[in-house]
């Protein structure tokens, strides 16, 4: 006769499944209650167009009125500028203050300090100082401009140029952050490299291009997907100095779904508006990183 016996005890890998998922328990809670349900919650809101006085409807209206918005096209294209005004300029200039201070030294020490210190000051507290030094004829850019015989100049006030005060901040606020990632980066390439370039009497600007911009590769990668996040969640500087005007010249999107949802009460509009914000960065974060990939060499 033949017997078949069945066990009652779960196998080995059911009980260290049952195990990892008991252990991410509390994470995944956390993870739906304030990431995936908000999500949820705020595309399935973007589909409800409420007029006032109206009963609510389904469907694309929400996006409808968001592309015939022109205060929406602005502050899409000044986010674009913003963009393209902060990343490319501080991810340079933090690359060079990385090469310059990647020695291990007393002085590069304090260097380091100071590049950083603009990271630890809040950015409220940031664009307060701002508004001071940008003050017109009686600010302290104003001041040392009218020393070299340049009149008073309404920085905040001018659609021209408030923007660039804008980009200005955030440049010297994100500088010394993206630094410390580049130094990291260069702290993990093997001098190995560098000395047989040298042996083989490869300049400065050789060992840059060949070593250590292509060895530098994922972390290119990690800051510019950082940069791209904070071009489009820092807008406390915006509030404080110039409130997304004058004209419009420094709303971005952020501001204007918060002027949508607080202001205007208009929460399908602002929904909208976050659905394609967050849809348009994901899309940007995946094609930065690809193609950053192609270039990028994985140490073995």
């Amino acid at each position: 006769m033949l017997c078949v016996t069945l066990s009652l005890r779960p196998s080995p890998g059911l009980r260290t499944g049952v195990l990892a998922l008991a252990l991410l328990a509390p994470s995944l809670v956390l993870l739906s209650m304030f990431t995936y349900w908000p999500v949820i919650g705020v595309t399935l809101r973007s589909l409800v167009e409420q007029r006032f006085g109206q009963e609510p409807s389904w469907g694309f209206g929400n996006f409808a009125r968001l592309e015939a918005d022109p205060h929406f096209s602005k502050a899409v294209g000044n986010t674009v500028l913003y963009a393209l005004g902060t990343i490319l300029p501080s991810i340079a200039l933090a690359l060079g203050f990385a090469l310059a201070l990647r020695t291990q030294t007393r002085l590069v020490a304090v260097l380091r300090t100071i590049l950083l210190m603009p990271q630890l000051i809040p950015l409220v507290a940031a664009a307060a100082l701002f508004v001071f030094i940008f003050l017109p004829g009686g600010g302290l850019l104003d001041y040392y401009l009218a020393k070299l015989g340049r009149p008073a100049t309404n920085w905040l006030g001018s659609p021209d140029l408030a923007l660039g005060a804008i980009i200005a901040i955030t440049i010297w606020k994100n500088t010394g952050y993206y630094m410390l990632f580049f130094l990291a980066g260069l702290a993990g390439i093997p001098a190995d490299y560098t000395e047989a370039a040298l042996i083989d009497g490869a300049g400065l600007f050789t060992r840059l291009r060949r070593i250590t911009i292509p060895l530098l590769g994922p972390t290119f990668g990690f800051v510019t997907v950082i940069a791209l996040v904070n071009t489009l969640v820092q807008i406390d500087h915006v509030i404080v100095m110039t409130g997304g005007g004058p004209s419009d010249s420094t709303n971005m999107i952020l501001y204007y779904i918060y002027q949508q949802a607080e202001q205007n009460l208009d929460a399908g509009l602002a929904s909208a508006a976050t659905v394609v914000c967050v849809g348009g960065l994901l899309a940007i974060s995946v094609l930065a990183l690809r193609s950053l990939e192609r270039g990028i060499h994985y140490e073995s």
